[in-house]
Order: structure tokens, then sequence, then C-alpha cells
């Protein structure tokens, strides 16, 4: 029995809308990083400060990974990491996702 591949659309959980801008950003990670389980995206606030190209910053471990939060188009977006990797792993592989 062959596995097959996951691809990045059946570990993008959508139970929310996605922020403009994050969505080609986290679909890039997903492809890249086959360490990374699942992004599952949270509430999406609206602020002032998320103005220019779409940024993601860890913030704190959770229980199977890490929690981050998104900025794009004026808003901001929880983002649940299910993974193993490290905080810095985590930082290498979402900085090589939004250069591309």
């Amino acid at each position: 029995m062959a596995m097959r591949l996951r691809t990045a659309g059946d570990r993008l959980k959508i139970e929310h809308s996605i922020v403009d801008g994050l969505r080609p950003v986290l679909e890039r990670l997903l492809a890249e990083t086959p360490e990374i389980r699942s992004i599952v995206p949270g509430v999406i606030r609206r602020v002032r400060d998320a103005k220019g190209p779409a940024t993601i910053h860890i913030t704190v471990p959770v229980t199977n990974g890490w929690k981050a939060i998104g900025l794009s188009s004026g808003a901001r977006q929880e983002l649940f990491v299910s993974t193993a990797l490290t905080k810095e792993g985590l930082e290498q592989a979402i900085g090589r996702a939004l250069d591309a």
C-alpha cells in the first residue's frame, strides 16, 4: 500500500476565513515544510498596524506546536501550527515561505 503525499490543502484547516495575503504564504509553508502537521487559522481582528506584506510572528508554545499571529491587509489572525519543529525551525520555514 503506497503512502499518498498529503497536499497543503488537507493540512490547512479552514474553519474561519483567512486574511487576504496570508493564505498563499500558509500554502507555501505547508508545501515546503512536511514537518507541519496542520495549520488552523483562528479569529480575525481588524488592526491599524497590519500594513504592507504579510508577516507571521510565533508567540507561544501550545500543546502540539505553536501559536502564531499573522498580519496582513489591516487585520491580524491567530494561527495554530501543529508541528514538532522548534521555534527557530518554524521561524526559518516561515521566513522562506514569506520570501518566496
